[in-house]
């Protein structure tokens, strides 16, 4: 007969040995875990008893829940709802009441040995209707789900959103202290670089004058930046942008204002950062900031989505020995996701790491509020700082500076015109930024899908020179509202080349219709993965791409030329096997919405 005390036994030998962590049977001394067990019964009225309640000495938010059986049959049901009889069903009961107040890892063993124990996990995370499966099928140490659960995408997107919810009350506090909507970035990057000097983080609250605190705010960013091997006219431009803080009224002549922001930054941003490196954070609260303001929207500023910076790394196929580019640097969030991959790739070799961070990162940024940013970014990202270089991508002396690190791969989200006439075109970005990667280097570009669709005038001129010299190797449509952060309205797309190989006559060039990336607006955060699907969706973009492969509806590889369109709506297969009497019936609707929305109803009838 089956005796479910020998799969407890199990548990509770794999678990009593480690210290950090508190482990409690049946019940929980916890007033609050308490009260939420109180109506958790599996049997549907009064209160739940797990087998297992496992708390962390350091981390309080979190706690593991388990349930066992001993029959391995019993494991799981099939619609999760026989609550006293499978082990999945009743971890999942226990963790929706504690997720009330917790984050909870769901844990359900079954089996009486060791040898065919069978172990899942579900991540419930708090506020959230339902839990993720995570981890594999064995028990790990308690280390390993903490680390786990603090860099799970779920957590990830969790804290992510309490970011932009704190970014929106920050926003909100330095309107209120008139703090200029370009100088709020630089502020927070500037308490961020400060923090990270002990004294400073340690003394900033024992100032009495507002008008000392910012000085020293200065002073000790100035002081990090130069014991960072950022000197002469670099560091001059940084002071610079910095100096404002010194002289803002609000900053340094109210009291407790400037204390009362440091304070704030330290516990929500500087947080995030550590449990998430290698994000461009400062990029974000750019965008986060310019969603309330228009004030760089003339400039062409269009920061790109986190979520496309690491497929652009990924796109690249960007290793431990790739030096990447970025000749429109902007806050530095592709080269922080190409860091990202490159450390992943060297795999502890710390020396590697050192290199890819001192050596393998190059930027160039026009715009020098956008450059401090991006010194700054680099910096709290522990280094890349020194290879970016404050001035215009075309000056000859640069791109020969940049030509001799030797570049296989460049990122680039060039600025957006804004008069056609004077501005310099997007694909002028993607010619200079090719120029200087090695042979067959990798240049992946985000630009406007009319740069894709041009079939004459300059924009034309400028694909037919990228084809002479390089090879076009994929275009990928992107959302329709990919920007939508940004409040710019383009319609986007990426192109992919290699360099100096001009593009062969008979090339096939792979086109995706890459226009769902599962991302929705939410109000007050804009575009976000609300319901967790980019992970999965990314997978299939870049295993499409990758290998090539042609789908109706989805990709498509065509040969083509200059004075063709270069997006896969012009190309690719319609999958009829997808269609439906509803899908017609929307597409008569949204045309008939264009007609009346552009006045032409009345005019189509009579033609």
């Amino acid at each position: 007969m089956a005796n479910e005390r020998k799969t407890e036994q199990i548990v509770r030998k794999h678990f009593e040995k480690f210290e950090n962590i508190v482990i409690e049977e049946q019940s929980s001394e916890i007033p609050k875990v308490q009260k939420l067990l109180q109506t958790a019964s599996k049997k549907g009225s009064g209160a739940g008893y797990p087998d297992f309640i496992i708390t962390y000495k350091t981390n309080s938010d979190f706690l593991i829940v388990i349930e066992c059986k001993a029959d391995i049959t019993k494991h799981e049901s099939k619609y999760r709802d026989k609550y006293s009889d499978y082990a999945v069903d009743g971890a999942l009961l226990y963790a929706s009441y504690l997720s009330k107040d917790f984050d909870v890892l769901a844990i359900a063993v079954s089996g009486e040995n060791v040898r065919n124990l069978k172990v899942s996990h579900f991540l419930h995370l708090k506020g959230e209707k339902k839990a993720t499966e995570i981890f594999d099928d064995k028990l790990l140490s308690p280390d390993n789900y903490l680390k786990g659960y603090l860099h799970s995408p779920e957590k990830f997107r969790q804290d992510y959103n309490t970011l932009l919810d704190f970014t929106k009350e920050l926003n909100d506090k330095l309107h209120i202290h008139k703090i200029l909507e370009n100088q709020r970035s630089l502020l927070i990057s500037a308490i961020l670089i400060a923090l990270e000097n002990e004294p400073f983080n340690k003394s900033y609250a024992s100032y009495s004058k507002p008008e000392n605190l910012a000085n020293a705010l200065v002073q000790t960013v100035s002081n990090e930046l130069e014991s960072a091997n950022i000197t002469d006219k670099k560091l001059e431009n940084l002071e610079i942008q910095f100096s404002f803080i010194k002289t803002d009224t609000s900053l340094s002549k109210k009291d407790g204002v400037l204390k009362e922001i440091i304070d704030e930054i330290d516990e929500n941003i500087n947080d995030f950062i550590k449990s998430h490196k290698y994000f461009d954070v400062l990029g974000q609260l750019y965008i986060e900031f310019l969603r309330y303001a228009n004030s760089d929207k003339g400039l062409g500023i269009v920061l790109t989505p986190p979520h496309i910076t690491e497929l652009f790394a990924e796109l690249a196929q960007v290793n431990k020995n790739s030096v990447a580019y970025d000749n429109c640097t902007g806050t530095g969030g592709f080269l922080i996701s190409a860091m990202s991959q490159m450390i992943k790739d060297a795999k502890n070799d710390e020396n590697k790491i050192k290199e890819i961070k001192s050596k393998q990162l190059i930027g160039v940024e026009y715009q020098s509020h956008i450059f401090a940013l991006a010194i700054s970014n680099m910096y709290i990202h522990q280094d890349g700082k020194t290879n970016i270089l404050n001035g215009s991508c075309f000056n000859p002396e640069i791109m020969k500076i940049v030509k001799e690190k030797k570049p296989t791969v460049g990122f680039l989200n060039p600025p957006y015109k804004s008069n056609k006439k004077t501005d310099t075109d997007e694909l002028e970005f993607v010619l200079n930024n090719l120029e200087t990667l090695v042979d067959g280097g990798t240049c992946v570009a985000i630009v406007p899908m009319q740069s894709a669709l041009a079939t004459k005038g300059k924009v034309y001129e400028y694909k037919k020179k990228l084809l002479e010299k390089h090879t076009l190797e994929a275009v990928l449509s992107m959302p329709d509202e990919l920007f939508f952060n940004s409040k710019v309205n383009v319609v986007s797309c990426i192109m992919v080349f290699t360099a100096h190989k001009p593009h062969p006559k008979n090339k096939e060039t792979y086109f995706g219709y890459y226009k769902d990336d599962g991302f929705v607006k939410r109000k007050g955060k804009g575009r976000i993965d609300a319901y967790g699907k980019w992970k999965d969706i990314k997978e299939k973009w870049l295993s499409n791409f990758i290998n090539r492969k042609r789908e109706p509806g989805f990709s498509i590889n065509k040969i083509v030329t200059a004075d063709m369109e270069w997006s896969a709506e012009a190309y690719m297969e319609t999958d009829y096997s997808k269609l439906s009497d509803k899908d017609f019936e929307q597409a008569v609707l949204d045309y008939v919405t264009f007609l009346h929305q552009n006045k032409i109803y009345d005019k189509l009838n009579d033609e």
